[in-house]
């Protein structure tokens, strides 16, 4: 983009840090797994929601509320076509009731193939199953509501219904959406407060197509997408990244060289791309900062499983958290 990135500094919002943790890091329990979190500084623990080798989010989330007091809770994100957004809504309501407001709500129209195929759901087109999606936020929304409500959709029908309990939060949590395509940024710019900005999944797996979607080039172009449909709401929308890979080293060129030969890419463009994090903790925190700098990401995931070197990430969060 010829040097001009999508974002100005004055536009970013100060850094925060979420763990996604699909169950309890090592030989941790998972209620002390969340404390840790809380205790380390990470703003909010977030849990991925598929059918293989994970906790289930809604029974996890609610264990670690009571054992918390500051920390945020959500998915990271809620599968739609997996729940109705009515019993959706109303899990989500009393997560925010019993944590006080703590809970992030993170919805997405559904993406991992073989979820559908080991359970039997149907895996619709994309493009049918955001219909989906959006029909299911208008609800999940009229729910939060105060009131009963009617809803005539393509896929849903609500009458009469008034949905309770309600949200602690005054017009119900923040809402988390992800968007790696075009339309699904379009849709997490209008929808989401929080926008979580990924590589396209389109293929129902992490394909080669996927990764060569998590490089840096691509960045810049979901970056000027999203801005483009925000419009107005830009500056009070959080932009997120989720890092898949974190690795604390002294040798970031070998990790970087590591990873540039497995994708089959080159080095700069593995050390730029925000699904990636390697370095010592002054090289990492140096990254966080171009990369808001660059794209607006202030709102940082990463995976306690997710690479090496993960107990001295808190470091990394002791020098950038609210700054």
């Amino acid at each position: 983009m010829d040097g001009v990135f999508p974002y100005a500094p004055s536009m970013t919002q100060p850094f925060r840090f979420g763990l996604q943790l699909h169950s309890p890091i090592n030989e941790l329990s998972w209620l002390d797994s969340v404390r840790y979190a809380e205790d380390q500084g990470y703003s909010s623990i977030l849990i991925p929601d598929h059918f293989h080798h994970q906790y289930g989010p809604i029974t996890a989330l609610a264990a670690a509320a009571a054992v918390t007091s500051e920390l945020k809770l959500g998915a990271l994100v809620f599968g739609n076509d997996y729940r109705h957004p009515v019993t959706l809504a109303k899990e989500m309501a009393t997560l925010d009731q019993i944590s006080q407001g703590r809970c992030e709500f993170g919805i997405g129209a559904g993406w991992m193939r073989s979820d559908y195929e080991q359970s039997g759901l149907a895996y619709d087109r994309p493009g049918l199953r955001i219909d989906r999606l959006l029909e299911s936020l208008a609800i999940i929304k009229g729910c939060w509501a105060p009131g009963p409500f009617d809803f005539a959709g393509e896929y849903y029908t609500i009458t009469g219904y008034d949905g309770h309990p309600k949200p602690w939060t005054e017009s119900g949590p923040p809402v988390i959406i992800g968007g790696g395509g075009p339309r699904m940024l379009g849709v997490a710019a209008e929808h989401a407060d929080i926008v979580g900005v990924t590589a396209n999944l389109r293929s129902g797996e992490v394909s080669l197509d996927a990764i060569a979607d998590s490089m840096p080039a691509a960045y810049d172009r979901k970056i000027a997408r999203l801005r483009e449909c925000a419009g107005s709401r830009l500056d009070d929308v959080e932009v997120s990244s989720l890092t898949m890979n974190t690795t604390i080293t002294d040798d970031r060129d070998g990790t970087l060289g590591f990873f540039a030969e497995m994708f089959a890419v080159s080095a700069d463009d593995v050390a730029q791309s925000p699904a990636l994090l390697a370095g010592s903790v002054p090289q990492i925190v140096e990254t966080l900062q171009e990369r808001r700098e660059r794209w607006g990401f202030n709102y940082v995931v990463v995976q306690q499983d997710g690479g090496h070197g993960m107990e001295h990430f808190p470091e990394v969060i002791a020098a950038l958290a609210g700054t």
